[in-house]
C-alpha cells in the first residue's frame, strides 16, 4: 500500500514544477517524537502517574493508634471534691484490620498505576495521530502548490498564444480578456496555495513550539509492516488495565465484609491507695446489620460492565479497521491511477489542442475545455489524497503503527 501512496506523491511531485528545499526534511517519526516531548497533555499524564503512585504509597499505611486519657470521679459533691478522688486512666488503642483489607487496598492502587500509565500510552498515540495527520497535509499542499505553479505556468502560455492570434485578427477581442482572466484566477490559486502551505507548515511545526518557516517535510513514507486486523497495544493495555482495577474494587469492597477489632490497653490510677493497675480492652463491630452488602454488588456490577466494554471497545475497534482498509485502498489507488493513467492523457490533450488551435484547427473554447480537464483532474487527485490522509491516519491510529515511536517520545 505504501509503494502506492510514494508513487502517487512523487508523480504528482515530477508532474508538476519543483520548489526549493532549504531546511532539513524532518521524518514523520521524528515530527511524532518531538510533538510528544513538547505537549503538556503527556507532562499531564506523568502528574496522573505520579499521583497514583502516591496513592499506592497511601495505601500500605497501617491505621493510626489511638491514645485516650480518661478521668472518673473528677469533680463531685462531698469527699468527690475536685481531683480529690480522681481517677486517671491512660489507654493506648490500636485497630486490627481483618479480610485483607490492606492487601486490597494496595492491590487497587497497583491498578491506579496501571491505568494511568495505559492511558498515557493512548494518550501519546492519539498526539501521533493528530501529527500524522498534520504532516501528510503538508506532502499533499506542496503538490497543490506545485500543480498551482504548473496552472500558472500553462494559463500563461495560453495567453501567449491567444495574444498571437488576436493580434494577427485570428480570434475576436475577448479572447485576450478571457485569457487574461484566466491567467489572473490560476495566480490567485498558486497565491492561496502558498498560504495553505505555511499554514499547514506552522501547524505541523506547533506541536513542538517551532516555526512554520523551518519545517521541510520528506518526499515520501517509509515502508511499514501491514499489522492486520490488530487494535493497538497501548488501547488494549488501556482495557486491560480497567478491568483489573474494576476486579480489585472488588475485593476491596469484599474485604470491608468482615469487620476489624481494636485492642487496648493501659494504666489506671487509684488516688485512695496510691496505686496503678494495668486496665485491657477489645472491642469487635458485630456486623449485624452493615455486611457491605451493597457496594459488593455494585463493584460485582461494575467489574462486568468493565469487562464487556472493553470486550464491545475491541471488537468495534476490529469492524471499524476491517471498513477502514477496504476505503483507504480505494482513495489510495484512485489517486495514484489518475497520476499515473488519466494525468499523462490529459496532458496530451492539452498538448494537442494548442497545437491545432495554433493552426486555426481549435478555438479558444476547447483550449480552455482542455486546460479545465487538467484542473479538474487535479482537484479528483486532491480529494482522493486528502480522503487517504483521513482514513490512513485512524488505521495507524488504531493498529498502533506508532506504538513505538510514541514511547520513544517520553523515554529517550
Amino acid at each position: 500500500m505504501f509503494p502506492k501512496l510514494r508513487t502517487a506523491l512523487l508523480a504528482a511531485a515530477l508532474a508538476f514544477p519543483a520548489t526549493t528545499a532549504f531546511a532539513e526534511p524532518i521524518s514523520l517519526e521524528e515530527a511524532i517524537a518531538k510533538a510528544i516531548e513538547a505537549a503538556p497533555s503527556i507532562r499531564a499524564n506523568e502528574a496522573a502517574i505520579e499521583a497514583a503512585r502516591a496513592g499506592r504509597v497511601q495505601a500500605d499505611v497501617r491505621p493510626n493508634p489511638v491514645l485516650g486519657v480518661e478521668s472518673e470521679n473528677f469533680i463531685g459533691t462531698g469527699p468527690y471534691d475536685v481531683l480529690s478522688q480522681a481517677e486517671l486512666t491512660v489507654i493506648y488503642a490500636q485497630t486490627i484490620e481483618r479480610g485483607g483489607k490492606r492487601e486490597a487496598r494496595i492491590a487497587l492502587a497497583e491498578r491506579d498505576i496501571a491505568v494511568a500509565e495505559a492511558l498515557a500510552g493512548t494518550s501519546r498515540l492519539d498526539i501521533a495521530a493528530q501529527v500524522q495527520q498534520a504532516y501528510i497535509d503538508v506532502q499533499i499542499t506542496e503538490a497543490v502548490v506545485k500543480i498551482a505553479a504548473f496552472r500558472l505556468e500553462t494559463e500563461q502560455q495560453i495567453q501567449i498564444e491567444a495574444l498571437r492570434r488576436v493580434r494577427g485578427y485570428k480570434d475576436p477581442l475577448f479572447v485576450e480578456t478571457r485569457a487574461v482572466a484566466r491567467v489572473a484566477t490560476a495566480q490567485l490559486a498558486l497565491q492561496e496555495a502558498r498560504q495553505r502551505l505555511l499554514a499547514a507548515k506552522s501547524k505541523l511545526a506547533s506541536y513542538w513550539a517551532g516555526a512554520g518557516d523551518d519545517i521541510e517535510v520528506a518526499a515520501g513514507f517509509s515502508e511499514t509492516a501491514d499489522l492486520g486486523l490488530r487494535v493497538a497495544k497501548s488501547d488494549e493495555a488501556a482495557g486491560t488495565a480497567l478491568v483489573d482495577r474494576a476486579r480489585a474494587a472488588v475485593l476491596v469492597e469484599q474485604s470491608r465484609a468482615t469487620q476489624d477489632y481494636t485492642v487496648s490497653g493501659g494504666l489506671r490510677f487509684l488516688p485512695g491507695t496510691n496505686d496503678v493497675a494495668a486496665v485491657a480492652g477489645f472491642t469487635m463491630p458485630l456486623g449485624r446489620f452493615d455486611r457491605n452488602k451493597g457496594n459488593i454488588e455494585r463493584a460485582l456490577a461494575e467489574r462486568r460492565q468493565a469487562e464487556l466494554l472493553a470486550e464491545a471497545s475491541r471488537l468495534e475497534r476490529l469492524r471499524r479497521l476491517a471498513s477502514l482498509r477496504a476505503d483507504s485502498e480505494a482513495a489510495l489507488a484512485r489517486a495514484d491511477g489518475l497520476m499515473r493513467d488519466v494525468y499523462p492523457a490529459t496532458v496530451k490533450t492539452l498538448e494537442q489542442v494548442r497545437w491545432g488551435y495554433n493552426r486555426g484547427g481549435f478555438n479558444f473554447r476547447d483550449v480552455q475545455d482542455a486546460a479545465d480537464a487538467i484542473v479538474q483532474l487535479q482537484e479528483q487527485w486532491l480529494d482522493a489524497m486528502t480522503r487517504y490522509r483521513d482514513l490512513q491516519t485512524e488505521i495507524d491510529r488504531l493498529t498502533g503503527r506508532f506504538d513505538a515511536e510514541a514511547d520513544k517520545g517520553t523515554n529517550p
